[in-house]
C-alpha cells in the first residue's frame, strides 16, 4: 500500500515540475515572438502588409513570426489543459475552458 502511495507522489510531482517547466517555454518563447516581431517590422520601416509589395525575405520573416505566435499560444492552451488532436466530443467547450485558463494564468502575477 505504501509503495503505491510514494509511486503516486512521485508522479504528481514529476507532473508538477514538467508543467512548470511547460509554462516556462511557453513564457520564453512568447518573449522571443516579441523580439521575432521587432526585428520582422524592423526590415523595411516604410513596407507595407501587402504581401505583393513584400521581399522574399519579408514574407519569410512574417511567416515565421505568425508561426511562432501559434506555437507559442498553442504551448500555452496545452499548459492549461488543452489537448489538441484525436475525436473530441466536447471540442469547443474544452478549447475555450483552456483559453480562460492560460488567459487568467497570464494575468496573475
Amino acid at each position: 500500500m505504501n509503495y503505491f502511495r510514494a509511486s503516486a507522489l512521485a508522479v504528481i510531482a514529476s507532473m508538477t515540475l514538467l508543467s512548470t517547466s511547460v509554462v516556462a517555454q511557453a513564457s520564453s518563447q512568447t518573449a522571443n515572438v516579441a523580439r521575432t516581431t521587432e526585428a520582422a517590422s524592423a526590415v523595411r520601416p516604410g513596407s507595407s502588409s501587402n504581401p505583393a509589395s513584400m521581399t522574399k525575405a519579408e514574407r519569410k520573416a512574417a511567416r515565421k513570426v505568425a508561426r511562432a505566435k501559434k506555437n507559442a499560444e498553442l504551448k500555452r492552451l496545452e499548459a492549461a489543459g488543452y489537448r489538441p488532436g484525436g475525436y473530441d466530443p466536447d471540442y469547443p467547450e474544452t478549447a475555450q475552458s483552456a483559453a480562460k485558463k492560460a488567459g487568467a494564468a497570464a494575468s496573475s502575477p
